[in-house]
């Protein structure tokens, strides 16, 4: 497979692979559906198993899909380009999300009902197409903001796991990047030009959301103690084993 250059740095893979070993995420013969929303982290995790399967020891078969929610402003289309270059199958799913949003969705933000019903479009197409494996680009900074949104509002020790089956018992769930910090992808993504999509999801825009609040909470944090997030790793080992369930 020919990639465009420029390539991963090499932190940014050896945190991934790093990842992929002690989680056993990837294993031979897996065939491996991407979900790729167009943004920085989606796009470099793509370009970083490109990468990694060149040369990684064990062969795994890697495609993309990405769920048009079907809000205004939102391309999906300028990905085709990208996804051609990779040699890399891509599918476009599209759902009026938004839309349906307005009269379906009950007790529940609009972010948080977008995520699940963009989950359960994936966990389709992986079933729909052969795939067994949904790999999702979630890094560090987002598991050290859902563990303090659970703390502070569910009042549990939760954060999202690195590598888990799902209930139905037939799709394994791979976070990747787990290891990888946001400011890594984003550089990457601002080197390599990759085409990030912006985000236009007006419900985005209208308040900050409360993962917003975090974020800036835990950059103050940061700014005292610049191991916070490394602690906060070491914290989280155990939350991040495989399991049935999120």
């Amino acid at each position: 497979m020919q990639v465009p250059h420029p390539q991963p740095p090499k932190s940014l893979l050896r945190a991934v692979g790093r990842a992929i070993v002690e989680h056993d995420m990837i294993r031979d013969g897996d065939r491996v559906l991407l979900g790729v929303s167009g943004g920085k982290d989606s796009l470099s995790l793509l370009s970083i198993l490109c990468h990694l399967q060149t040369y990684a020891p064990v062969r795994f078969e890697l495609a993309a899909a990405t769920v048009d929610p079907q809000v205004p402003g939102f391309e999906p289309a300028r990905l085709a380009d990208h996804m051609a270059a990779l040699g890399v199958r891509w599918l476009l799913e599209e759902q009026p999300i938004l839309a349906e949003a307005k009269t379906r969705m009950e007790g529940d933000s609009f972010c948080a009902y977008c995520a699940r019903m963009k989950r359960g479009i994936l966990y389709r197409t992986c079933r729909e197409y052969g795939y067994g494996v949904l790999a999702l680009a979630q890094h560090l900074d987002d598991l050290a903001e859902s563990l303090l949104m659970s703390l502070f509002r569910g009042g549990q020790l939760r954060t999202m796991k690195a590598h888990y089956r799902i209930d139905a018992g037939d799709l394994r769930v791979i976070r990747p990047m787990v290891y990888t910090r946001e400011r890594q992808t984003a550089a990457y993504a601002a080197a390599a030009g990759l085409p990030v999509v912006p985000d236009s999801c007006p419900a985005c825009f209208d308040m900050p959301t409360e993962r917003e609040r975090i974020k800036r909470l835990l950059a103050a944090e940061e700014a005292e103690n610049p191991r916070v997030f490394q602690n906060m790793l070491h914290a989280m080992r155990p939350l991040l084993r495989e399991g049935t369930t999120e």
